[in-house]
């Protein structure tokens, strides 16, 4: 009898061609370079599943082929657009090394992209070799695993795949290992394909481009907005919103992204491309992520000023549709938003995001000032002290009085005293008004991880790797967070 061939049910996925529809002028079609070995490092499963596949009918091999050996899926497209760039206008970027690899829809009928990152020269890689360093591969996958526990609205890692080629570069020391990332993100659209557009001077293919977005990526726009000017307004306001949460969630979460130049934001709100990413180490809002960021452009405290100032430069390009005026007063409710949910992300790594009402909430002192207070006079780790903060409740439970609660963060020095007293009582106090209190250490844990991954965890991950090929420290760290 005939030997059965198995399928790989990576290339069997139901792809679509939302953006490969639109035509060619945003994007070129490319092929992938072929690497001298493939070697799977990492597999999130749970992404599998996301995407309609059982993890266990799909081997290790299968990830490989598909993603490392790019057997079977064509077309690839690398995307076109611009950007600033701290502040200066570039014509000259697109995707360099990533690739869209394909669209498909999810369990929950959303539409997501699945996009390589290493896989090769594109006609935008400028010079350089396409290739990406196991390291940025493992620091992506980190990024994209830690935000997702904290609540960060984020891209992911799919697949990890190490490619047997050595790597020159001036920021690692060389050479270094190659790799290939998986990534699946909601678009690989940004605020810089549209800024493209507008460099063209391109009105028809901008409409278009904007038109496709809402319908893959704000379908509950055309319902109450219709198909006019009002629906491109309507998503405008919509992305201002999504941004204003996002930057929020990353200050809560000590997180910052270090390039936010507009070819790195998002058409759908997400945060996604992770380079020189960093977690706050101690409370520092002049803290950089970029070693280049010489003059803190893309500090921590800055995100929520630079999310909006590259939101009024994506009103250059609509505005080749659109009034002025509506755009604006889309913009204004920017910071309304940041506020209102950044307050929420905080309490909730505090666990008392739920008090009983409004009116018991507002007689009692606010813990989120007393927070920051506390953080900025305590050189204690950002992260950690809301890890401590968990374990303590988690190990002793809610403490009967505020004044049973002693500073606990394991090493630390003693916090200043006015700003640890005024904390306590707000925290406390703040405990008392959730009426489930039994949930309180639920969401402790939920909304913080037991090791943020600052840059000297990552060093001692990839140390590891880099020095023994031990996968264990990034192995443990993951079960941990995940």
């Amino acid at each position: 009898m005939p030997m059965s061939t198995r399928l790989n049910p990576l290339l069997g996925l139901p792809f679509e061609g939302a953006l490969e529809d639109l035509g060619p002028e945003y994007w070129d079609v490319v092929e992938a370079a072929t690497f001298p070995r493939t070697r799977l490092r990492f597999r999130n499963d749970p992404l599998l599943h996301q995407l309609g596949l059982d993890p266990a009918s799909v081997s290790d091999d299968d990830i490989e082929a598909a993603y490392g050996r790019f057997e079977g899926r064509a077309p690839l497209l690398a995307l076109r657009y611009h950007g600033h760039q701290f502040g200066a206008y570039n014509p000259l970027l697109g995707d360099g090394r990533g690739f869209l690899y394909g669209q498909l829809r999810d369990r929950h009928g959303q539409l997501l992209d699945l996009g390589t990152k290493g896989s090769g020269t594109t006609p935008w890689s400028r010079g350089g070799d396409g290739r990406l360093t196991l390291k940025g591969g493992v620091r992506e996958v980190i990024a994209g695993e830690a935000l997702q526990r904290l609540g960060v609205s984020t891209s992911r890692t799919l697949a990890l795949i190490e490619t047997g080629e050595d790597l020159w570069r001036g920021d690692e020391p060389s050479p270094t290992r190659s790799a290939v990332m998986v990534r699946v993100a909601r678009t690989h659209l940004r605020f810089g394909t549209c800024e493209r557009l507008l460099f063209r001077r391109q009105p028809a293919q901008l409409e278009r481009l904007l038109r496709h977005v809402v319908a893959c990526h704000y379908p509950h726009l055309a319902v109450s907005h219709g198909d006019g000017e009002p629906l491109l307004v309507a998503f405008y306001g919509a992305l201002v919103q999504r941004v204003a949460r996002l930057a929020a969630e990353w200050m809560a979460a000590g997180f910052t992204h270090g390039v936010l130049n507009t070819d790195n934001m998002s058409l759908a709100g997400e945060s996604f491309d992770y380079g020189p990413f960093a977690f706050l180490e101690t409370w520092d809002p002049g803290f950089t992520a970029a070693y280049f960021d010489h003059d803190g452009i893309y500090a921590y405290g800055r995100q929520p000023l630079v999310c909006e100032q590259n939101l009024r430069l994506l009103q250059e390009p609509l505005a080749m549709l659109l009034p002025r005026a509506p755009l604006e007063a889309a913009l204004e409710p920017f910071g309304e938003v940041y506020d209102a949910h950044y307050r929420r992300c905080l309490l909730r790594r505090l666990g008392i995001d739920a008090p009983t009402s409004a009116e018991a909430a507002a007689d009692l002192p606010d813990p989120l000032p007393a927070t920051l207070r506390l953080l900025a006079g305590w050189p204690v780790a950002y992260g950690s002290f809301f890890a401590a903060l968990a374990g303590r409740v988690r190990a002793g439970g809610l403490p009967a009085t505020a004044e049973d609660l002693e500073p606990f963060v394991a090493g630390a020095p003693a916090p200043p005293r006015a700003e640890w007293l005024a904390w306590r009582d707000s925290w406390w106090h703040g405990c008392q008004a959730v009426a489930d209190q039994a949930g309180i250490a639920a969401g402790l844990q939920r909304w913080n991880l037991p090791e943020t991954p600052v840059r000297p965890v990552i060093e001692r991950i990839w140390a590891a790797i880099d020095e023994q090929d031990d996968w264990t420290p990034l192995q443990q760290w993951l079960a941990r967070t995940v």
